[in-house]
């Protein structure tokens, strides 16, 4: 297992999901579900290096992780549904239209039901490992 680097994903794991409170608090709701889309895929990171031989790979499909390291299988009905549905919250590369149309599904009551799942299934990944 590569310590340092399961150490490295988990840690910056956790500063996005701190992230995404703290954009919580300010409604910024967009960047609430990038933060927990990326808590997810950096936690994802991390599993990925304490169970496999090889890196991670570039990609930002949280199914592609899950499947890789054996871990969709072992997923709840649920989980893999959020998995689906968190996937959508990658906007680095976006174009400002869909942005938008993202922005405008965001709640505050559906950001909060996001956060408290992404902490659920980083919880349930972390004691996995």
């Amino acid at each position: 297992m590569a310590i340092d680097k399961v150490a490295y994903w988990l840690d910056i794991a956790d500063y996005d999901l701190d992230t995404a409170e703290a954009m919580y608090q300010t409604g910024r709701w967009l960047y609430v579900a990038f933060r927990c889309h990326q808590t997810i895929e950096k936690t994802l990171k991390a599993y990925w290096c304490g169970t496999q031989v090889d890196d991670p790979p570039y990609t930002h499909s949280h199914m592609r992780f899950a499947e890789g390291c054996g871990l969709y299988e072992q997923m709840t009905e649920r989980q893999r549904d959020f998995l689906d549905i968190i996937t959508n919250y990658n906007i680095e590369a976006r174009y400002p239209e869909d942005k938008e149309s993202l922005s405008r599904a965001l709640t505050k009551v559906f950001c909060r039901q996001m956060i408290d799942e992404t902490k659920q299934l980083q919880q349930w990944i972390k004691g996995k490992l």
